[in-house]
């Protein structure tokens, strides 16, 4: 007897099986730079897209003006939880739903991360991580420009293209609930991949020779790639490791000044295949793969000169 597969967040699901992700509901754009303290970062280190928050934080230096506290990788039905260890430094609450109920009360949509919170006002300001790393660029003069004017078009047109066919790529074939939904998202992801790999033989990042936020967006991805979606949302054609120049490119960001920290594969590990039970009901955690590789030289220092539109 066949067995209705059941999804992981029905209320994200079409009639087809498709995963169809949920809009973030707070958008509102905080342009003016921050005050030391008056915004919160809620992070967690297993989100890929709360990753970019992190990510962006540490490379735009501040630390000090953006305090952040990290959440509890594992995530049951209430949601993510704050931890003995991190408690909430703001407000106090006990889980993140609490701050979105304190923004909209009665919110009954799935709890996000990132999110920024307005310490002075107690409300949530944005959850969308596109707006929040946009943003924080933007905050401070420090670290690289991410998002340059002149490279800005093609950022976001790569952006949007990577977002689609492999940031929620990734999501789309792991949690659809049909075969056809699977495949279709199983084959533009790594169609997505291999143009991806393509595009990096000629040039060391995506537009040249600079990092942009259009890499980092596509790295959060990769770092989490064959570590988890390969076995746990079934992405299983081709491993990061196996492709010629995404492996060295990822190895490459990997070993950029800082970004090592803003990883942590025990919470990617145990916050998936601890916290999707439709999918690994057992909860076991994979003791692999070993990630040691990603110390290994990257090789791509003389990829391309020039940035290339």
């Amino acid at each position: 007897m066949l067995v209705q597969p059941v999804s992981a967040f029905p209320k994200e699901g079409d009639a087809q099986g498709r995963w169809v992700r949920q809009q973030s509901r707070f958008r509102e754009w905080v342009g003016e730079r921050a005050e030391p303290g008056r915004y919160h970062l809620y992070v967690s280190l297993a989100c890929p897209w709360a990753s970019r928050a992190v990510i962006t934080r540490k490379l735009k230096r501040l630390e000090d003006v953006l305090p952040m506290t990290v959440l509890d990788p594992v995530r049951d039905e209430r949601g993510w939880r704050f931890t003995e260890e991190e408690p909430d430094p703001v407000s106090g609450f006990t889980f993140l739903k609490e701050a979105y109920e304190a923004t909209q009360p009665g919110f009954d949509d799935r709890v996000t991360v990132p999110v920024l919170w307005d310490v002075q006002e107690g409300r949530i300001v944005n959850n969308e991580s596109a707006d929040v790393v946009r943003m924080l660029d933007g905050w401070s003069d420090e670290g690289p420009a991410l998002a340059p004017p002149a490279l800005r078009d093609a950022i976001d047109e790569l952006n949007a293209y990577i977002y689609a066919n492999v940031n929620d790529g990734v999501y789309r074939a792991g949690f659809a609930t049909s075969q056809e939904a699977y495949e279709e998202a199983f084959d533009a992801l790594f169609c997505a991949l291999d143009v991806l790999d393509g595009r990096l033989s000629a040039r060391r990042y995506l537009l040249g020779d600079q990092i942009t936020e259009a890499d980092w967006r596509l790295f959060v991805t990769l770092v989490r790639f064959d570590v988890v979606y390969v076995s746990h949302f079934k992405c299983n054609l081709r491993r990061i490791a196996d492709y010629p120049n995404l492996s060295g490119y990822l190895r490459d960001l990997y070993q950029q000044p800082g970004i090592a920290d803003t990883v942590d594969f025990d919470h990617i590990k145990r916050h998936y295949f601890g916290t999707h039970p439709t999918i690994n009901p057992t909860r076991i955690i994979p003791k692999g793969p070993d990630t040691s590789g990603l110390l290994a030289p990257p090789g791509r220092e003389a990829v391309g000169r020039r940035a290339v539109a």
